[in-house]
């Protein structure tokens, strides 16, 4: 008996560290299966657009009655061209003396890239020196940060859960496609009006037009009126 018991007690002990080793190997797998805290479990898109606007300045001399001489319509022509201005830009003057000539004339400039002056400039970095007007460029952009995102490549219905990757195809084409990045804040801004004169113009047309089968069906005679023939 003192010869065995030695020898079931060894056994005895490395099944404990067999049974132990299985036991802390378990635990990163019963970690990466558990579920995350964030984890999305609606159906509601986490990657979302982010919309940025960056304003670029541009100050040009002007007249002493109001208005930009050619030579400066030309200075900002040829910037309004680097900045390479499209839809969905916005273009503003912030003039001290709030001159109507010196308005017209950068808006002039800016009607030759198909863009009207907005009413309100934003506010910008720096003072306006005396016998100057400056001329902002507020551009927008849309991205959706983070996308693509294949970080988590485990099967999510384990975890009742969308993939980390949901939505970044969509809301990216559509933060792409979008012309004025704008309208992802806060839309569009249509004429009711116009469409509701339409809408009606259309459907009173379509009263007032008599049925064609109002005056019943003309005759025609069967009888050939040509000659010839026997």
């Amino acid at each position: 008996m003192s010869i065995r018991l030695p020898h079931r007690a060894f056994v005895f002990g490395g099944a404990a560290r067999v049974l132990l080793l299985a036991g802390v190997l378990s635990l990163p797998l019963a970690a990466c299966n558990a579920p995350s805290a964030d984890l999305n479990r609606s159906l509601d898109s986490v990657r979302q657009p982010v919309v940025q606007r960056t304003s670029f300045v541009f100050d040009v001399s002007t007249l002493p009655g109001g208005g930009l001489a050619v030579s400066e319509q030309r200075r900002l022509s040829a910037w309004l061209e680097a900045l390479d201005l499209g839809y969905g830009d916005r273009v503003s003057v912030d003039d001290p003396v709030d001159s109507e000539q010196t308005r017209a004339s950068v808006g002039q400039v800016a009607g030759r890239f198909g863009i009207l002056l907005a009413d309100v400039a934003p506010v910008t970095e720096g003072a306006i020196a005396p016998g100057t007007a400056r001329v902002v460029v507020s551009r927008t952009e849309a991205s959706v940060p983070g996308c693509p995102d294949w970080s988590n490549k485990i099967d999510n219905r384990t975890n009742n859960a969308t993939a980390p990757n949901y939505g970044c195809a969509v809301n990216s084409n559509m933060a792409a496609m979008v012309a004025n990045k704008e309208d992802l804040v806060h839309g569009a801004k249509g004429s009711s009006t116009t469409l509701v004169q339409s809408n009606t113009k259309a459907i009173q047309a379509y009263r007032t037009q008599a049925p064609t089968g109002a005056g019943g069906l003309k005759e025609i005679s069967s009888k050939s009126t040509g000659g010839g023939g026997n």
